[in-house]
């Protein structure tokens, strides 16, 4: 999403708040873990035993969003659950979210908290996933420490806030290389700075050089046209939080036929841009009127299981068997307990609702 999870709240109830990966909280912008630490771990593999080509990995993809919101959350007893129970919906993909937090806007840096997966746990995590059957995709985000919308960020400062996103950003591609994670996204939603084509062009450069999987980055819906740097990528990625209209409705087909404008507008960007493209993250809560304003979290406080339903159900009918596009990881799977901020008949995770149904009828994920 485009903030930390309780920043999202915050935002969008204040105004209207807008494509998966850790260290342990310090005051420094350097890493306290290294790569290599919690060598009893070790570096996981593949569950193909060996590295794809840049796009194959991303094929067909079929994914959930597994976020972190605390330093222990992938070391939880639920973390193998969770991952067994996203495997059986026919997911092929898990993506993570280590986030590091900046204080203000106009920072030039920023640094773990409490809130950071650790390091050894986004090790354990992706070992977990690897053993579960999934491939994975690290995803590291940057939020505001007292909320708001990372699409805000606009550094005064901009070489030193790029110098320390190189430090924050290689880290975690270093980490994805070492677990054999499939596949990496160099950011998440950073609209206030994702125009600076040199800078980014020296982030995944650097990038580049630490992890050799296919790299993407997650641009917000109304975001991935002012990206200046697709063409150092392997994949556009887009978080897919349009609205399809603006009245509740659980009616699948008119939700399918008002994604045909957005479906026309990204084969067109896909056939500019050399590059097939990537849902990072789409999703709706099990609110009535999620469709509406499928990034927020506070669409209202009544139930709309079936409304969600409908939307999984027009994503997927809508985006399917497009050669254009290379799949979508859903945003999101349960919270871990006690840290659900939005109850969960009313939050995103699509789990024990009519969307798993949607979502095993079309992933495959029925008889298992």
């Amino acid at each position: 999403m485009s903030a930390k999870k309780g920043a999202v709240v915050v935002a969008l109830v204040a105004a209207a708040a807008l494509f998966l990966a850790g260290c342990s909280g310090t005051d420094s912008s350097e890493p306290r873990e290294s790569p290599g630490v919690t060598a009893s771990r070790g570096a996981s593999k593949r569950p193909d035993g060996g590295k794809e080509d840049p796009l194959k990995g991303a094929k067909g993809l079929k994914g959930i969003t597994l976020p972190s919101w605390n330093k222990g959350d992938y070391d939880s007893p639920e973390a193998g659950t969770y991952l067994r129970q996203i495997a059986a919906t026919g997911a092929r993909w898990v993506t993570f979210t280590p986030t590091w937090y900046q204080d203000r806007v106009t920072d030039g840096e920023f640094r773990p908290t409490d809130e950071t997966a650790s390091d050894a746990s986004l090790r354990h995590i992706v070992r977990l996933a690897h053993d579960a059957g999934l491939k994975t995709m690290i995803k590291p985000h940057v939020d505001l420490v007292k909320g708001g919308d990372r699409a805000g960020i606009r550094p005064d400062d901009a070489d030193a806030w790029f110098a320390a996103y190189r430090r924050f950003i290689t880290h975690y591609a270093g980490l994805a290389d070492d677990t054999g994670a499939e596949q990496f996204a160099v950011g998440t939603e950073l609209a206030g700075t994702s125009g600076d084509g040199d800078h980014w062009e020296d982030v995944v450069s650097a990038v580049r050089a630490r992890y050799k999987g296919p790299l993407t980055y997650a641009a917000n819906y109304d975001e991935y046209r002012h990206v200046a740097f697709w063409q150092k990528l392997d994949l556009v990625g887009i978080d897919a939080y349009w609205p399809l209209g603006d009245r509740p409705t659980a009616d699948a087909a008119a939700l399918r036929q008002a994604w045909q404008p957005v479906v026309e507008e990204l084969a067109a960007f896909s056939a500019k841009s050399h590059r097939r493209i990537l849902f990072t993250e789409a999703g709706y809560t099990s609110q009535r009127g999620t469709t509406t304003a499928p990034y927020s979290w506070t669409v209202s406080k009544a139930n709309g299981d079936a409304e969600q339903a409908a939307g999984y159900e027009a994503l997927l009918a809508a985006f399917e068997g497009k050669a254009w596009w290379a799949g979508v990881c859903w945003w999101m799977w349960d919270d871990w307990p006690g840290a659900g901020e939005t109850p969960r008949k009313l939050a995103y995770t699509p789990h024990g609702k009519p969307a798993e149904r949607v979502l095993r009828k079309w992933w495959g994920g029925g008889g298992r």
